[in-house]
């Protein structure tokens, strides 16, 4: 297969299994001679901040000389952005290389199992010396669980999503997390993990906390954040508060690993992430993110708050906790204008701005991306949030559109 070939080979497997479970990833492993045996991991999984706290934690490794390999899902600029080596994608050849060696293994998987699998054999290929591993739901039975113990496990903040999958609590959901944890592997989680999930962590391992005491925040703003931890300076370009929280999971776990001070300080400070509160404007201010659950929506109405008023386009899938969202972020909007994200769970615009309307009393639809954009003509700060599709689909739109 050539690339092409492989991305519509990938489009036609099953998104979801008839049943979950890791049978089909080992035999698929087994099949094509567990290269995951031969790799060292840091495993993260939560409900959110996933992407951030792996792309900060590989940056810092890449910054202290490691080889490291970087598996992150959903992707945002483009499908290849999902496996990276020292912050290059796989290219085209390369990924049709492997894709078709696990096709020709000739098990039937789902389309995530088989990128784990195209993953794990790259990153054998390029030999890495560790692997930061996102999970793709839940961890239990994710198919990036397939690995033996890793190095450091990292639980970020969670909260309710995916409920008909991981169960209808933070408890069940904080479960289904934990099943990442194996013996021998250090452990971290947040300091602001719900106490009921804190609780099933605590029940798994001994997890290291950061210290918010040793934690002094000098600025946060669309530049980023300065802080001090522990002593020590650090800035990251991530925009929002939260993400000190990511970076201070990142850095306890490389803490882990012995990483010296300046290659954890260059790597906090390069690391660059789309759609994660990305600024993508100055004049006018636009700012892009992939809030879609409510855990999510709590972050980024942290800096809604600080720009009430403002304009935001939003699109959201119909199987997310809309009205969740919606009514943590929209009341500090003045406008708001729906779309349809183009997936074929998404709620329609019209669907979307009746939800809406219960939250924010300026409310209209726009029929395109394209649309949505131009009513924005104007304004002095927009958002543009809801679901990480819309912000694939959206980013490069409005980068061209504000420029």
């Amino acid at each position: 297969m050539n690339y092409k070939e492989s991305l519509e080979f990938l489009a036609a497997l099953p998104r979801f299994p008839t049943h979950a479970g890791l049978e089909r990833i080992r035999a698929l492993m087994q099949k094509l001679g567990n290269p995951q045996n031969d790799l060292k991991f840091i495993h993260v999984a939560g409900t959110n901040g996933k992407g951030s706290v792996c792309s900060m934690t590989a940056s810092v490794l890449s910054a202290a000389g490691k080889r490291t390999g970087l598996y992150i899902s959903p992707y945002i600029i483009c499908f290849r952005e999902r496996i990276q080596v020292n912050g290059e994608y796989i290219s085209e050849t390369d990924f049709a290389r492997f894709a078709t060696m696990v096709r020709d293994a000739g098990i039937e998987v789902t389309e995530f199992e088989f990128i784990t699998a195209v993953a794990f054999l790259y990153y054998k290929y390029r030999e890495c010396d560790i692997v930061v591993l996102e999970t793709g739901l839940g961890g239990r039975f994710d198919a990036t669980n397939v690995i033996s113990a890793p190095l450091v496990a990292i639980i970020t903040g969670i909260g309710l999503d995916h409920t008909a999958v991981l169960g209808s609590t933070i408890g069940e959901i904080a479960a289904e997390k934990c099943g990442i944890i194996k013996s021998g592997s250090a452990v971290v989680t947040t300091y602001t993990q719900k106490p009921e999930a804190m609780r099933v962590i605590r029940s798994y391992a001994d997890a290291a906390v950061p210290d918010v005491n040793e934690l002094q925040v000098q600025s946060a703003d669309l530049h980023g954040n300065r802080f001090i931890y522990k002593g020590r300076e650090y800035f990251t370009s991530l925009i929002g508060e939260h993400q000190i929280e990511n970076a201070l999971l990142a850095i306890e776990a490389v803490d882990v690993l012995g990483i010296p001070y300046d290659a954890v300080k260059k790597g906090i400070g390069n690391t660059q992430f789309p759609a994660r509160l990305e600024l993508l404007s100055n004049n006018p201010t636009v700012l892009l993110d992939g809030a879609h659950n409510p855990h999510g929506a709590e972050a980024l109405a942290g800096v809604l708050k600080k720009y009430a008023g403002a304009t935001a386009i939003i699109g959201m899938l119909a199987d997310k906790n809309c009205d969740e969202v919606l009514s943590v972020t929209l009341p500090y909007l003045s406008r708001v204008i729906c779309v349809t994200v183009d997936n074929p769970r998404a709620l329609s615009a019209e669907e979307l701005a009746l939800k809406a309307k219960a939250y924010c009393e300026n409310v209209t639809t726009a029929d395109s991306l394209d649309h949505a954009l131009k009513l924005t003509k104007g304004d002095d700060t927009v958002f543009i949030f809801g679901s990480l599709y819309l912000a694939s689909e959206i980013r490069q739109k409005a980068k061209d559109f504000y420029s």
